[in-house]
């Protein structure tokens, strides 16, 4: 596990638990490399110390108010080491655009034991998250304290004005069918799984492929064919819903009869054989043209043959 980066206490009620927080996880698309940031002076281009920055908050054009970090350190945040909990919510009514960033709560030493179980049973009994405050880089956010696998997780959450009105992205109101609506639902069926275990960054491994062979003085690999419509393509919608419900029939080898199997897992392999087998039955218009010409080359020939023997005779 990695470093902590926090470490304070959660607040039940008049319970203590010392904790440390551990990122829950990790960027892979980053080489770990340190990356400096120099700050230079508009004025003269010089680069600045931290010492000689000062904060403070523009309340007009060309005019600001400084504010020490002395005062910010004065500031009245009960929250500066402790993750207060205020609240127990049920899950399904936080919004999940609302969840940011996620850590592992780890109880510190060995009196932090039996109240930090204490909490997680409480928490895995009732079905229900918690909604806490704790401060954060000088800031004070909100928090969600939810258990996965025994652990408590904290996620840093987004105050209900941070989060953008979506109403001028809705489309505008349009008529779909039922029949539409069944197919779509059938296809969710069709695509439904258990477990998401089997999904994998193919655009990191396209990458280490690259490196690879360029390490290795060889070709790069061929680019994967790209599937996605042209935009302003005119699509008919059901007949795209009843092909993606056979494509989807056809990677699980079903015949189309059961459409509520529930077992489904991505894989790369899976993905590639689909293609292969909607291309050999996709259009069997192009299968009987070419047995309509073998059979009239054949009757052409058998007219040769007719044709000889009767010379032949004569």
């Amino acid at each position: 596990m990695p470093r902590p980066l926090w470490a304070g206490a959660i607040s039940f009620g008049l319970v203590t638990i010392p904790v440390k927080i551990l990122s829950a996880t990790e960027d892979r698309d980053t080489d770990m490399g340190r990356v400096r940031t120099r700050k230079v002076c508009e004025l003269d281009d010089q680069v600045v110390s931290p010492d000689e920055i000062g904060k403070g908050y523009e309340i007009a054009k060309d005019e600001t108010v400084p504010v020490t970090d002395e005062e910010l350190e004065q500031m009245p945040l009960p929250t500066a080491k402790a993750i207060e909990i205020a609240a127990f919510v049920d899950a399904d009514t936080i919004d999940p655009v609302r969840i940011s960033d996620s850590y592992y709560l780890a109880a510190d030493g060995q009196v932090a034991a039996k109240p930090y179980t204490l909490l997680r049973k409480a928490l895995e009994r009732s079905s229900k998250v918690a909604v806490a405050k704790f401060a954060w880089h000088g800031r004070e956010r909100l928090g969600l304290l939810r258990i996965r696998d025994g652990a408590i997780v904290l996620h840093s959450m987004k105050w209900p004005d941070e989060v953008r009105n979506p109403d001028e992205l809705a489309p505008r109101e349009v008529e779909v069918g039922e029949e539409e609506i069944e197919q779509a639902l059938q296809l969710a069926e069709q695509m439904t799984i258990e477990d998401l275990s089997g999904f994998r960054d193919e655009y990191r491994e396209a990458l280490e492929d690259i490196i690879a062979a360029k390490a290795e003085g060889k070709s790069l690999p061929a680019p994967a064919e790209d599937g996605t419509q042209e935009k302003g393509e005119v699509v008919d919608l059901m007949a795209a819903l009843n092909a993606s419900v056979k494509a989807a029939e056809e990677s699980r080898g079903e015949d189309g009869e059961d459409a509520t199997v529930h077992e489904m897992r991505p894989s790369k392999k899976t993905a590639r054989k689909a293609p292969s087998k909607k291309t050999a039955t996709s259009n069997p218009a192009v299968a009987k043209k070419t047995t309509g010409r073998s059979s009239s080359a054949s009757k052409k020939t058998a007219g040769k043959k007719a044709a000889s023997k009767r010379r032949s005779a004569s």
